[in-house]
């Protein structure tokens, strides 16, 4: 059974990078460059959040036209340079699904987040699915997949 809780995520000040086009290889490169950006300017600390968000549903959207944001939480003071952009991700209730950040778990992790949403009386609401990273559990190869719900 995968790890999970229910959590309310506050409203975030973000930086992100999009790449446009089918979901794949290219998530990973757009979090890479991401990763480097922030690096740079000293952001990417064991207590950095970072967000992966498929802001378009592949079975709705042609894989061309497909986003995805690779997102890393800035202060309200933060000075934002540079080839990045700036967005909020507003609060919202979601299933907390914390895994190995592998295509296996990721698998397991959906099989077992259904049941356990009916089973607690919830219903999915039509908000991105999010992956969620700190600098601790990229280290450790975890991540968290958020699941919007209507609590």
């Amino acid at each position: 059974m995968t790890n999970m809780s229910v959590e309310h995520l506050p409203t975030y000040r973000i930086a992100y990078v999009r790449q446009v086009g089918p979901y794949g290889p290219a998530n990973a490169q757009v979090m890479e460059k991401l990763k480097g950006w922030a690096m740079e300017r000293e952001l990417l600390t064991t207590s950095a959040i970072l967000f992966g968000i498929p802001q378009d549903h592949p079975a709705e959207t042609p894989p061309e036209n497909c986003r995805y944001d690779a997102c890393i939480v800035i202060s309200e003071d933060y000075e934002i340079a540079g080839s990045i952009n700036e967005s909020k991700l507003v609060s919202g209730t979601y299933v907390i699904c914390k895994i190995k950040h592998t295509a296996e778990a990721v698998q397991r992790a959906w099989s077992d987040v259904l049941p356990f949403i009916q089973s607690k009386g919830y219903q999915m609401d039509n908000r991105p699915v999010i992956e969620r990273y700190t600098g601790e559990m990229i280290r450790n190869h975890l991540c968290e997949i958020c699941i919007p719900i209507i609590a």
